[in-house]
């Protein structure tokens, strides 16, 4: 069998991370099968789906790696989603219903009430001609709803192993709405049949409707796909996520400095018996995907380990890798080496050019001391050089420990923190290291 899965977003909002794992462990397994992966762009909802969404789907997936071998839009197909709908009334399987949608409401009140299961009771089903011009004439328009079979429905399940959804305890699902609107079920099958799609891996909220799924293909007379239901994503606090979040979109994290690897690691192997280490080659994570590796437990998503492991892939990376990026900040293969390990962001090395390259506004409390490490710092500076500084200013001063380093680190550098000294003095030159122990703006 020659592996083809399929991303299928919606154009009616932002690629958030739930979505983007989905994506991302098709595009794995596809990869490693080396089979196809197919971004397919469900837009049937045309009042709500847009054109900017759908870019923004397509410029997310690129950002991330995420590349398709080929693209279907839903919005072309609705003369192959009428011929279904047309096979199924023939077949008897798709009826009409003309109940609005407070009374439907109404009935499932009142099987609560009773104990009973929230379930379609197929009064449609009974419905006489004389019953259905009074709608009609009531200006009432029909959705229709699949005819289940209310038998028990079968799969072995990629993740979950044997699965049974009895179709007795759902209630018939409605694939078309009273204005002619195909819902999602309707078209996706038959996407799924005339595309060849072999497998299909989704979130384990889509388990019913999977078995409902299984009896529309054997209708259509086509063959279902191999399904695969992982967790779940959850917060930090075990809460479920709201894709509503804009923080968790991947527009956000693009936004916000983020590096699209980072996004990759962690989410593929979030509900995995897998670690999380920081890896920018998509393949090599590919090469590692196995279904017999993911867990049935939530999968839990905390922004703050996302950040770590932003941070640590940064600390990893070669200048070469993120070459072109750098330059445009202004950053050097010495700089970078220097300050990556002090980075959460790659944005945030350009702070660093300007320590080194622009002026900086010393603080000095005790311009006595900073005079006297003016005088001692050495014509020609190297990593040892701040050792040499440090120890003369020691011998001559008498200060130690905090009170030595952090009034050096102030005068030169403004900032408290950063990167160790015996690399950065050596790029800020002596002459400008002078001047800011000077209390010259340098």
């Amino acid at each position: 069998m020659t592996v083809k899965v399929r991303f299928a977003p919606s154009p009616t909002g932002k690629l958030h991370v739930g979505n983007v794992r989905a994506a991302l462990w098709n595009w794995l397994f596809a990869r490693k099968s080396g089979g196809t992966f197919l971004l397919r762009i469900d837009d049937t909802d045309q009042e709500r789906s847009t054109k900017e969404y759908e870019d923004g789907i397509r410029a997310d997936l690129k950002w991330l790696g995420l590349d398709w071998d080929e693209t279907v839009s839903q919005s072309s197909r609705f003369a192959d989603y009428d011929a279904a709908r047309d096979k199924l009334k023939a077949a008897g399987l798709l009826y009409p219903c003309y109940e609005t949608s407070e009374e439907l409401d109404r009935k499932r009140k009142i099987q609560r009430a009773r104990g009973l299961p929230p379930v379609y009771d197929r009064a449609a089903l009974k419905l006489t001609e004389e019953d259905i011009a009074k709608y009609e004439a009531e200006g009432r328009k029909p959705h229709w709803r699949f005819k289940l079979s209310q038998t028990p429905v079968q799969w072995n399940d990629l993740i979950r192993g044997e699965v049974t959804v009895d179709t007795a305890s759902v209630s018939d699902p409605v694939l078309i709405r009273e204005d002619g609107m195909y819902l999602y079920t309707l078209p996706s099958c038959v996407d799924d049949i005339d595309l060849k799609i072999t497998h299909v891996m989704r979130g384990e909220d889509h388990v019913t409707n999977t078995g409902v799924q299984i009896e529309i293909f054997k209708a259509l007379g086509g063959e279902p796909p191999q399904f695969a239901h992982h967790s779940l994503l959850i917060g930090a606090d075990g809460q479920g996520l709201s894709k509503r979040l804009g923080s968790l979109s991947i527009e956000a994290m693009r936004n916000d400095g983020l590096e699209p690897s980072a996004i990759t690691s962690l989410l593929a192997k979030l509900g995995t018996a897998d670690p999380v280490l920081p890896q920018r080659d998509l393949m090599a994570l590919a090469e590692s995907f196995d279904f017999d590796r993911v867990g049935r437990a939530p999968a839990r998503f905390d922004m703050a380990e996302l950040e770590a492991l932003n941070a640590k892939l940064l600390h990893e990376t070669d200048y070469d890798v993120v070459s072109s990026r750098l330059q445009k900040l202004g950053v050097t293969p010495p700089l970078w080496e220097v300050v990556r390990g002090n980075i959460t962001r790659l944005a945030d090395a350009s702070e660093w050019v300007s320590v080194i390259d622009g002026e900086v506004e010393p603080k000095i409390e005790d311009q006595a001391f900073a005079n006297e490490a003016a005088a001692l710092v050495p014509d020609s500076l190297d990593t040892d050089s701040w050792g040499v500084l440090t120890s003369a200013l020691k011998d001559k001063t008498g200060a130690k420990g905090k009170a030595l380093f952090m009034p050096l680190r102030l005068a030169l550098t403004g900032r408290e923190r950063g990167p160790e000294m015996a690399a950065l003095l050596p790029l800020i030159g002596a002459e400008k290291a002078r001047a800011r122990l000077r209390g010259e703006k340098a």
